[in-house]
């Protein structure tokens, strides 16, 4: 693994993680490797150096569907698609019109819309819910606002089912009650 050597506290969070990723992949456990690939990630972002961000996202993501977890895949491709979109934006200098992030905006779409795919598989309704949100703002970012929206209402349609199931009056406020 190689990166950039640097004094400062982001460089020393990129260099454990790569220690991290290092000993997880010698242990060939899917789930750790995938996580501490997913951490390395984190920090290449925090490091603004975005391409290695998502080149080790794609490597998280690997690791991440062999381990069998579909919540796990979903959070690195949740991950994966900010990360392009992150990209996209860097690559057109505020400009969309300069058509240089085109191929990374592409990227994100393609991450979103299987994030969108597999949701329905997760292990918690209400995790569901915040993963479309994610997907919808990056969607908007692409300037896919009719998906964007279309994502949005299926969060709300999923609220409106787990409200109407489960109402929970303890965390509603005591709206004229005495």
């Amino acid at each position: 693994m190689h990166f950039v050597t640097t004094g400062s506290a982001i460089g020393d969070a990129l260099r454990a993680a790569a220690a991290d990723v290092e000993r997880a992949e010698a242990s060939a456990l899917p789930r750790e490797a995938a996580n501490a690939l997913a951490r390395l990630a984190r920090c290449y972002r925090a490091f603004a150096s975005l391409e290695a961000a998502e080149a080790t996202l794609l490597q998280a993501l690997r690791w991440s569907e062999c381990s069998g977890s579909n919540d796990a895949t979903i959070e690195v491709l949740c991950e994966l698609c900010e990360t392009a979109a992150a990209l996209a934006d860097a690559l057109d200098d505020g400009a969309a019109a300069s058509g240089r992030g085109h191929a990374a905006r592409e990227r994100a779409r393609g991450h979103a819309f299987d994030v969108a795919a597999r949701s329905p598989g997760v292990a918690d309704a209400r995790w569901q819910i915040v993963v479309l949100l994610r997907v919808s703002e990056v969607l908007d970012r692409c300037g896919d606002r009719d998906d964007a929206v279309s994502m949005q209402a299926r969060a709300l349609r999923l609220l409106a089912g787990d409200l109407a199931v489960a109402p929970d009056l303890t965390l509603t406020p005591a709206l004229g009650r005495h």
